[in-house]
C-alpha cells in the first residue's frame, strides 16, 4: 500500500473512530436526560419535620444513585459494545500510524 493509501486510511479510521464515540455521547446524553427527568420524582413529598424529625437528605441520593444503576444497566450492552470497538479502533490506528513516517502524517 502507498503511503497515500495509507494516510486516507487513517483519516477514514479516524473518522469511523469519532463516529463511535458520538454512539458513546449520545447514549450518555440520553442517560442524563432521562435522569433530569426523574429528579422531580426522587424528592421526597413532604419537605417539613414531622415529628421533630427532619427529612434525610441522604435518601434523594440513595434513590438518585439506584436509578442511575438501573438506566445505565439498562444501555450496558451497548456502552461496553461501543467501547470494545472504541478501543479496537484505538490499536488499528495506532498500528497503521507506527508504519507511516511521522513526516508523511503532517502533509
Amino acid at each position: 500500500m502507498s503511503f497515500p493509501d495509507r494516510r486516507a486510511q487513517i483519516f477514514r479510521m479516524e473518522e469511523a473512530r469519532r463516529q463511535t464515540q458520538r454512539q458513546l455521547d449520545m447514549i450518555d446524553r440520553q442517560i442524563i436526560r432521562r435522569m433530569t427527568a426523574l429528579i422531580p420524582q426522587l424528592k421526597p413529598q413532604r419537605t417539613s419535620y414531622r415529628r421533630g424529625k427532619a427529612p434525610d437528605p441522604g435518601m434523594f441520593l440513595e434513590r438518585y444513585r439506584s436509578n442511575l444503576a438501573a438506566i445505565t444497566l439498562e444501555r450496558q450492552h451497548e456502552i461496553d459494545a461501543l467501547s470494545r470497538k472504541l478501543a479496537r479502533q484505538d490499536m488499528a490506528i495506532a498500528a497503521l500510524r507506527a508504519r507511516l513516517p511521522p513526516d508523511l502524517m503532517r502533509a
